[in-house]
């Protein structure tokens, strides 16, 4: 009897301890309700300069979400949208290039001119200055005010005005906007023996289109082997890695689950019949590979579908949402973290610095020995994988380094790369016009070009020129090979110099099956062969 009215006494009395919580808990809502408008009142009516009442709101809002810490989330204005969507959609109103910030001289430069484009047709090239959109100067203009004024509707006009290091004029022109289509696989290779070579750059909302495509293309034209890069693919959108995970994977099959604050687990599975259930696989991996490409990776590694070579990846495992807001506004927010079917956190820990997320540097020494610090993980099959953020190649290559010699010679370059770029740039397209399919670098090319070097003022001792001679070839071939003949074709030129993918076509031209792959990475040394001369 007395047990049974303790029992009830302490009941009784846990009753209103959690309802005070609850009245606590609402009392502090109040409360900071009542801050945030008292706030917001006094900044809005007494601070020195006039603040209208919707951007003291704007402000307020993109305060609370950079509070939160989180790299990844952010507040959309309606032009931040406008951009966000035109980048993950892959089709925009816009002239066909991509514009980066040089970050010592905070220049607007062309960095990428696309085919058949408004801006290619115009002969804008890589390097160029965007100096005047309209009547306006964009000096201390940001990159996303001048995307922002050169992306529009679909036929509608914009007047730009390039620089041109060594041009003094100015290049004015006026320019149609298009519809940009920007390919997610620009191109496909048959590499090695009939082995299918897929530079996937970026999962935008052709991706899965682009990829089934080349998947079909390759396998009709007897590949027996596939090699899928996804180097420097920073990811995009989520159901299109869903689907490309699928090409390879059966019906049931899953290929990631999100985990959020609350509730079970969100599992991703594979819905389709694939269209490349067998062939053998490999993935390129690096640290610039993440989210929507660490996803496929993680997911194909874990069922023994592909065997992945290359470096380990960025680990970028946080979702977003994104909701859309009143006013054209939306809200950009972490949501939860993606695991691997194993269990992974494809998550890199990131370390708090300063009231700021900082990235830790990749371990690019990292190697198939020092891998097994990390977490261990078994796939379906029983091969050890690893954890610990990001998803760690099952062969570690490392990419071919340059020498020291090479090294001094880029060092030298750097504060005139501009102009070095702008003279090697000028002296491929001369070159290109009349270069064959197998044209080869020759030593009265590399002396031209520190002939002309030395005429625009990039002044280097001749010593140090002539022992930078591989990375001068190099250069040269690839850009005199991209003008003259694609993208594709400079990157089977550029094979010599790439050890990641020479010991992908290796282990497929060793290895008839999945299985084969997988045997010969056990077997592999951590190290590769010295990349061959080119004849």
């Amino acid at each position: 009897m007395n047990r049974k009215r303790t029992t009830a006494l302490i009941g009784a009395l846990m009753i209103p301890v959690v309802a005070g919580g609850f009245l606590l808990q609402a009392k502090g809502q109040r409360e900071g309700a009542v801050l945030l408008d008292q706030v917001m009142s006094l900044v809005g009516n007494n601070y020195v300069d006039t603040l209208p009442l919707p951007d003291v709101y704007e402000k307020a809002a993109a305060g609370l979400v950079k509070e939160l810490n989180d790299p990844y989330s952010e507040l959309l204005t309606p032009k931040d949208l406008k951009q966000f969507n035109s980048h993950t959609n892959g089709r925009y109103g816009g002239l066909g290039m991509l514009i980066q910030q040089d970050p010592d001289t905070k220049q607007l430069l062309v960095v990428t001119v696309y085919p058949n484009s408004p801006a290619e047709e115009a002969g804008i090239r890589e390097n160029d200055r965007i100096v005047k959109v309209g009547t306006l100067s964009t000096q201390g203009w940001t990159i996303n005010q001048v995307s922002d004024s050169l992306l529009g509707t679909p036929g509608t006009k914009v007047n730009v005005t390039f620089g041109r290091p060594g041009v003094s004029a100015p290049i004015a022109g006026t320019f149609i906007r298009r519809e940009i289509h920007i390919p997610a696989v620009a191109y496909t290779l048959s590499l090695g023996n009939k082995i299918g070579y897929i530079p996937l750059q970026q999962f935008n909302e052709n991706a899965a289109e682009n990829t089934a495509a080349a998947l079909k293309d390759l396998q009709a034209k007897g590949a027996r082997g596939i090699i899928i890069d996804l180097r420097g693919d920073p990811g995009g959108i989520l159901t299109e890695s869903l689907e490309i995970a699928n090409m390879f994977l059966q019906p049931g099959q899953q290929i990631a689950s999100v985990k959020g604050r609350e509730g079970a687990p969100q599992v991703e599975n594979a819905k389709a019949t694939p269209i490349a259930p067998t062939i053998p696989l490999v993935i390129l991996t690096d640290e610039r590979s993440a989210s929507a490409s660490e996803i496929v990776t993680g997911a194909l590694q874990d069922h023994d579908r592909a065997l992945v070579v290359g470096q380990t990846s960025f680990g970028k495992g946080l979702v977003q949402g994104i909701y859309n807001l009143d006013g054209g506004y939306a809200l950009k927010l972490t949501t939860g973290k993606w695991f691997t079917p194993s269990g992974r956190s494809i998550q890199r820990p990131r370390k708090f610095v300063n009231g700021q997320f900082v990235e830790e540097k990749v371990d690019t020494n990292e190697t198939n020995a020092t891998k097994t610090k990390r977490p261990a993980f078994k796939s379906d099959a029983g091969r050890v994988i690893y954890g610990g953020g990001g998803i760690t190649p099952d062969v570690i290559v490392q990419d071919d380094t340059l020498s020291t010699a090479e090294q001094t010679f880029t060092k030298a370059m750097a504060p005139k790369s501009q102009d070095f770029f702008t003279v090697l740039q000028d002296y491929a397209i001369e070159l290109s016009k009349t270069a064959t399919p197998t044209f080869t670098v020759q030593p009265a090319w590399v002396n031209e070009f520190y002939n002309r070097l030395q005429a625009k003022g990039v002044v280097v001792d001749r010593k140090t020129y002539d022992g930078a001679n591989r990375y001068v070839t190099r250069a040269l071939d690839q850009r005199v090979a991209h003008y003259a003949f694609g993208d594709s074709t400079a990157k089977r030129r550029d094979l010599p110099y790439d050890a990641p993918l020479r010991k992908a076509i290796d282990l497929l031209d060793k290895g008839a099956s999945q299985r084969d792959l997988f045997a010969l990475a056990s077997t592999t040394p951590a190290r590769v062969t010295a990349a061959p001369k080119k004849p």
